[in-house]
């Protein structure tokens, strides 16, 4: 299914499913002594099928059903992650600027009425370079919204979509993906700090590689002292499906299979630690908890 920007608002248009008002949700906690926040950048609209395509439609109808979700209609929040602690300000991804959803691009304002300023933001972290994730990093001009941060990105994720053979690779649909990350890259390529799986790129903050939504997906571990919280991205998409059935194959996954394992991982330490979550895409702010449910998990906001 074509996954490009246009098919996905015509594809909106046609069903009905006008753009909305952008979210303000914020969720709050401390780890230690730092802060750690949601922001909004406003939400998707997106065709179901962007999501459910491929799965067992009886059995996903039901799950649906009890969770109140539209099966044709989805409007995903987008929650950006900011971490404040003594002289450190960091963003986890920088949100979808201007240009690719109308109802999203809403970090700026967000991160003001919190009391953040860009020029404050001393470094940026990449989960994975999807528009939504990176393509707030310049502005209407090509300026670099966030001048005075450190830019730091997964080696493997970097390589992959630097590389000029993913535009002829990954599919028409999602083509306009690789070129839009590639132009963003190409404006830091000299401030760039790539990083292995496993590494502590700021202090108390780890990096876990957890591949399958794209190739070199990143999650982080923040831990200050006993107190830990993992920011996972879009390793874990939705708080429907990938906790009901986190071993599902979801269509939104560049690598299906590799994600659902990656998921279904993920799932299992977060239950067993009780380790706070902050989800990219997760609602009512993206933070909270996960917790068994019979067979399967549920996510328990903040």
């Amino acid at each position: 299914m074509p996954l490009t920007r246009r098919h996905l608002l015509q594809t909106a248009a046609a069903a009905g499913l006008a753009p909305l008002l952008p979210r303000r949700l914020i969720a709050e906690t401390t780890i230690g002594s730092g802060r750690l926040i949601t922001v909004s950048d406003g939400n998707l609209v997106l065709p179901g099928d962007f999501i459910f395509a491929g799965m067992p439609e009886a059995e996903l109808t039901d799950i649906l059903a009890a969770q109140g979700v539209d099966r044709q209609r989805l409007t995903p929040e987008c929650n950006v992650t900011l971490w404040q602690d003594g002289d450190q300000t960091v963003l986890f991804d920088v949100g979808a600027g201007s240009t690719f959803m109308d109802s999203a691009g809403e970090l700026l304002g967000n991160l003001e009425a919190v009391g953040v300023s860009p020029d404050q933001v001393t470094a940026i972290v990449f989960t994975h370079a999807h528009p939504d994730h990176i393509w707030g990093l310049l502005d209407d001009f090509d300026d670099l919204v966030f001048p005075q941060a450190r830019y730091l990105m997964g080696r493997e994720e970097w390589d992959y979509w630097w590389d000029p053979a993913t535009a002829e690779t990954i599919g028409v649909e999602r083509q306009a993906f690789a070129v839009g990350a590639r132009r963003r890259m190409e404006v830091i390529e000299d401030r760039i700090e790539r990083f292995e799986d496993g590494a502590e790129i700021l202090p108390g903050l780890a990096s876990i590689l957890t591949p399958g939504h794209t190739p070199g997906h990143m999650a982080f571990e923040l831990r200050q002292g006993n107190e830990a919280a993992l920011i996972v991205g879009d390793s874990i998409g939705n708080d429907h499906v990938a906790f009901a059935r986190p071993g599902w194959e979801a269509n939104s996954d560049q690598e299906p299979e590799l994600a659902a394992r990656t998921r279904v991982a993920l799932m299992e330490r977060l239950a067993q630690e009780q380790m706070p979550v902050i989800g990219f895409h997760l609602s009512q702010g993206g933070m909270g908890h996960v917790e068994r449910a019979g067979h399967a998990y549920r996510f328990v906001p903040l």
